[in-house]
């Protein structure tokens, strides 16, 4: 009977040698959106070993215009991203080890990950890529950086040691500009820019290093428009991320407490100071009365007109607020910290 993987094995820039190598490899996912939905399903399918996925989201009926891996079933119980992906792909290939983390890409959630090969940027957040970008830096691990809003779409293959990081290009690319609460977003921009990712990614997982892009890939699907920009010049000795003398700044704020808009949600997520287990029993004899809807991974409850998704990392999503400060205040009030 012919190899799952027989059609994969006969193109030239894999074959059986490259094919075992994939099924030594170990990928790590952030993000499990649009982007990371799409990179999971083609790595699972192409047979790499072990994939990681790493999303702090749960499935929601907007969600499914975009992100392939999800049913209206998982948007019905609000299944967090990372394990409706895992079940999926579970489906899809069960030779393949697939860890779900529910959770923050924060700096212990990453190193939690490691040993790993590549990482793959997935997010809708400038901050945790920057997180990303220094971490790989510091522990010499190749990632790929990916972004998609309207019909655009830009990436960037990183190599310590080789290329500019995302700090270097910061000030002479405009890399983080209108999101998809302001511009919306195709599913075929998505699909443009995961498919140079994943590309990219099965060049490093099987080694195949002289065959990696080395450009900045940018386009514009509806204007028909695409460029590839030689960066190699912006690399920057005295980068605080991956110069001589990194001191890798993003990677101090991993205790911080953080706020953040969320991309076309009109809601603002709240994360605690300092990691935490919430006793969601707990949370539910307190807020009995308010609960809407409850699985083993969060509660939501309704509380002053507004939507609270409540993570077990202590994570919470309030919904109905586009305030940073409010909703911080509220975060306080009803959940402490």
């Amino acid at each position: 009977m012919e190899s799952r993987y027989s059609r994969q094995e006969l193109f030239y820039g894999i074959g059986k040698t490259g094919q075992q190598l994939l099924n030594t490899k170990h990928a790590v996912i952030v993000g499990a959106g649009a982007l990371g939905s799409s990179a999971a399903e083609t790595l699972v399918r192409a047979g790499v070993g072990k994939i990681t996925i790493i999303d702090r989201d749960f499935v929601e009926y907007s969600n499914l215009n975009r992100q392939q891996l999800y049913t209206e079933q998982d948007a019905r119980v609000k299944l967090p991203k990372a394990e409706a992906a895992k079940n999926r792909l579970q489906a899809i290939n069960t030779e393949t080890e697939i860890i779900s983390v529910t959770g923050e890409a924060d700096f212990f959630v990453l190193e939690q990950a490691l040993p790993a090969d590549l990482f793959i940027d997935a997010l809708d957040n400038f901050d945790t890529r920057m997180l990303i970008n220094d971490f790989c830096q510091k522990h010499g691990l190749p990632w790929i950086y990916g972004a998609c809003v309207g019909s655009y779409g830009i990436t960037f293959t990183i190599l310590p040691q080789n290329t500019p990081c995302l700090h270097c290009l910061m000030e002479d690319i405009p890399l983080d500009g209108e999101t998809c609460d302001t511009a919306g977003i195709i599913a075929p921009a998505v699909q443009m820019v995961s498919s140079h990712q994943s590309t990219e990614a099965l060049k490093i997982l099987t080694e195949n290093w002289s065959a990696l892009r080395m450009k900045l890939l940018s386009f514009n699907l509806w204007n028909n428009e695409s460029s590839a920009i030689d960066v190699k010049l912006l690399k920057k000795e005295d980068c605080p991320s991956c110069g001589k003398e990194a001191s890798y700044p993003f990677l101090e704020y991993k205790n911080r407490a953080k706020t953040e808009v969320l991309c076309g949600r009109n809601a603002v997520q709240v994360r605690p100071a300092e990691q935490q287990y919430l006793a969601l029993p707990d949370l539910k004899k307190r807020y009995s009365k308010a609960i809407q809807q409850e699985n083993k991974h969060l509660i939501v409850l309704n509380l002053e007109g507004k939507r609270f998704v409540i993570f077990q990392d202590g994570r919470t999503i309030i919904h109905g607020e586009n305030d940073k400060s409010r909703a911080r205040v509220l975060y306080q009030r009803y959940i402490g910290g």
